[in-house]
């Protein structure tokens, strides 16, 4: 069974272009060129997307591959296949790697016991220490909690370089295997 996917490299430095097709290589085992191009939302970084073929898990394997290197942005789509949801993976410096199933129009779903473990989270009294929170109400706590499991912190770090990408080339991979 294959599944499809795209790597979205939404801002590298030049000199990091080459180490990401070599990582990416490596996960889907073909050599792999990317069309590298500008991206004017940081000027001097460099923006590409390559469309992929491969087995089920691949865009976590991409991720895991690129993840923790200094000063590139990217993200990671995998369409969803018997068995396993699509999935979406967002990278950024700043805030690390975020992960969700995805449904087919690109929404997020939640597990309910993420949903769980967020309303615990809002409900801890306010001297209790709450990750990124820096106190007040638990209404304020819940949409803080909410906010992350959606990715909004990543949507609003990437969007600019989203948009920026608008009319970029694409090229397609097919992994081996």
């Amino acid at each position: 069974m294959t599944v499809r996917g795209v790597l979205h490299v939404h801002s590298a430095p030049p000199a990091l272009s080459p180490h990401v097709e070599w990582a990416v290589a490596g996960v889907v085992g073909v050599p792999v060129t990317m069309p590298w191009v500008g991206q004017s939302a940081a000027p001097g970084m460099l923006r590409a997307e390559l469309e992929w073929q491969g087995q089920p898990g691949m865009a976590g394997e991409i991720t895991s591959a690129l993840a923790g290197w200094s000063r590139l942005r990217f993200e990671v789509t995998e369409d969803a296949s018997p068995g396993c949801d699509a999935v979406r993976f967002s990278y950024t410096p700043a805030l690390g790697v975020f992960s969700a199933a995805t449904m087919a129009n690109g929404d997020i779903l939640v597990p309910e016991n993420r949903l769980r473990a967020a309303m615990t989270v809002a409900a801890a009294p306010s001297g209790v220490a709450r990750f990124g929170h820096d106190g007040g109400d638990a209404a304020s706590a819940l949409a803080e909690e909410l906010s992350r499991l959606l990715g909004e912190p990543w949507d609003c770090e990437l969007e600019p370089f989203r948009c920026a990408g608008d009319g970029a080339p694409v090229r397609w991979l097919n992994a081996t295997g």
